[in-house]
């Protein structure tokens, strides 16, 4: 076993990792942004390394720099964690040629699944069943659409080769959308996996989406743990898992787990990773395999009694599996809440902020796995996820009441987040009956009815300042290394002046907000003015300045905590004013566009 590994990665998943390395043993080593120098995950491991200056998201991505700190800081291993350079081949192998060892599979399964269309043909030649489609990247929209009036058919599902957490995948549902789905989803693959190349595939329009959880070590053992149902999405992005899958019987459940196992066989896999698929009708198909640490492991880990993590540490450092088939048993069932900084009102539109109460629930059967606390701070820059809310009783009905009870107990100040959907979707009668809840998920108007009170204003910073203090404490960093110390002098206002911010400082007082509203995912207006309900940056403008619109045109796509926002004009009339620009960094209550008149007196 390994004495030292450094985790590639941040919020709770490194939490998580950092957990798992304590309990063996093993030493860990963080690494974080500027943005993240107070973050949970700092604090919580041995030691901490900046990864020095340059746009938050980008820091974790830093191959050289994260082999730089790992030999820096003894490390012998880096556990990437899922997101980030989770599933970057060059990564592995950087690690690799360095005699660091990656805790994930050999780059050469990564190169094989992280490539969807590889993938795919890989699991065509072994005899998995996957969905119609391409097995070849598309080139271009006139091919696409050549192939999908030959073979495919619409409604049809464009997406990034090397896509995957939801990014890169569009919807077709006729000619008409097929270019602005192409585009959408070649821009994504590109910005979020480096790869603008797409295929296509039949879109199924209400499956159940069912992943199998593998494990593999070098010994040739690769088994797996049962299946979970994540058909709860929006965006194509996971909302809520559980396990087992309400659809999915013994008989179903032996014959998927086999395709799983075969596809992990197949690309010689090691460690932790997932096949997913898509079940309708009683058919199962492959849709991709994740060659990482899934979002919603705890799931699996609460049904089997099997810890995931440690698995995968144990599989890097060569050591075989501590189970075989035969020891894997579901017990009873397990869901899991993905509690996000996210305004279900408006259409899941990113909510980053400041916490400024934080209380996680607690009791049998109840486990929060979370990157932040009091004080913590969800941004922009990152993915919107507070902490998963994750369960386990004897059936699915009493996991539910479970979870209602432990989403009423978790307190999140000064956020909204998706607490109340949670609330309202686990009440429903399409819950009780297993639905995918697509139904709920997809209107506005039911969505609208979850929408948050008006804030209270916030008290006087005079009154929400913290009182002096002359014993305090400080962060410093030398030589990148970070270090806690606690210092007797002055109060942190006279210390200020010499360029010098105690830990945590400010944190007690109230941030000042502006709020945006009005319709679709997000558009605010207020008479002709269009404002942007969120913090992000501008990638695309959809209108010209004299353009007429409809309301409910697409005005722009803006780009928040990882999600593209669709921006819709608020009423029909002519585009008097455009004061943004593809690139350009939006603040939330900046103004978009004037739309004055209405189009259709003009």
């Amino acid at each position: 076993m390994f004495t030292k590994v450094l985790v590639a990665n941040r919020g709770e998943i490194a939490v998580r990792v950092i957990r798992a390395l304590e309990e063996l043993g093993v030493a860990s080593v963080a690494v974080y942004s500027e943005l993240d120098r107070d973050a949970l995950h700092v604090h919580r491991a041995d030691e901490a390394y900046l990864l020095g200056p340059g746009p938050a998201a980008e820091s974790y991505l830093k191959i050289e720099k994260i082999i730089e700190v790992a030999k820096e800081s003894g490390a012998e291993a880096v556990h990437p964690g899922y997101g980030f350079l989770a599933e970057n081949a060059a990564f592995a192998r950087a690690c690799a040629e360095n005699g660091i060892v990656f805790i994930g599979p050999p780059p050469d399964a990564i190169d094989a699944m992280g490539s969807k269309t590889r993938a795919r043909e890989l699991m065509e030649e072994a005899g998995v069943p996957i969905v119609p489609g391409t097995t070849e990247p598309v080139p271009d929209v006139e091919t696409a659409r050549q192939l999908i009036d030959e073979t495919i058919g619409y409604p049809v599902a464009v997406k990034a080769a090397g896509g995957g957490g939801g990014k890169g995948f569009r919807v077709a549902l006729s000619d008409d959308k097929l270019q602005e789905a192409f585009e959408g989803a070649a821009r994504e693959g590109e910005k979020f996996f480096g790869d603008a190349t797409v295929y296509l595939e039949r879109y199924l329009p209400d499956p159940r989406h069912v992943e199998v959880q593998v494990l593999a070590d070098t010994h040739g053992n690769v088994i797996h743990l049962g299946e979970r149902d994540c058909s709860v999405q929006r965006r194509h992005q996971k909302l809520i898992e559980e396990s087992p899958a309400p659809a999915v019987d013994e008989a179903l459940r032996e014959r998927i787990g086999k395709i799983a196992t075969d596809a992990a066989a197949a690309v010689d896999y090691v460690g932790a990773g997932t096949i997913e698929g898509l079940l309708q009708d009683g058919e199962y198909f492959f849709l991709e395999m994740n060659t990482r640490v899934q979002v919603e492991h705890c799931v699996t880990e609460m049904t089997t009694g099997i810890d995931i993590v440690k698995e995968g540490i144990h599989a890097a450092a060569g050591e075989p599996l501590s189970i075989s088939q035969d020891d894997v048993y579901l017990r009873g069932h397990s869901i899991e809440c993905r509690i996000n900084a996210e305004d279900a009102a408006k259409n899941f539109a990113p909510a980053p902020g400041r916490i400024e109460g934080y209380r996680e629930p607690a009791g049998p059967g109840v486990r929060v796995d979370s990157g932040v606390g009091p004080g913590g701070e969800v941004t922009p820059m990152y993915d919107p996820m507070v902490a998963k809310l994750i369960v386990w009783d004897v059936d699915r009905e009493q996991a539910t009441r479970r979870m209602l009870r432990a989403l009423h107990e978790f307190e999140i100040g000064g956020l909204k987040t998706l607490i109340p959907f949670h609330k309202a979707l686990l009440e429903t009668e399409q819950w009780r009956n297993a639905e995918t809840c697509r139904d709920l998920v997809e209107d506005r108007s039911w969505l609208k009815q979850l929408a948050f009170p008006k804030p209270e204003t916030p008290a006087d910073d005079a009154e929400a300042d913290a009182p002096e203090k002359v014993e305090q404490d400080y962060t410093v960093e030398v030589s990148g290394r970070r270090f806690d110390v606690k210092v007797i002098g002055p109060p942190p206002a006279a210390a200020a002046s010499n360029g010098v911010a105690p830990a945590g400082a400010g944190l007690a007082r109230k941030p000042k907000r502006r709020e945006g509203g009005g319709a679709s995912a997000g558009g605010g207006g207020g008479g002709d003015t269009l404002s942007s309900p969120i913090q992000g940056t501008v990638l695309k403008v959809a209108v010209e300045p004299g353009a007429q619109v409809e309301e409910g045109a697409l005005i722009a796509v803006i780009e928040a905590m990882k999600m593209e926002n669709e921006i819709t004009a608020h009423k029909a009339g002519t585009v008097a004013e455009l004061p943004i620009a593809v690139g350009a960094a939006v603040a939330t209550g900046d103004t978009l566009a004037v739309i004055a008149g209405d189009a259709a007196a003009g």
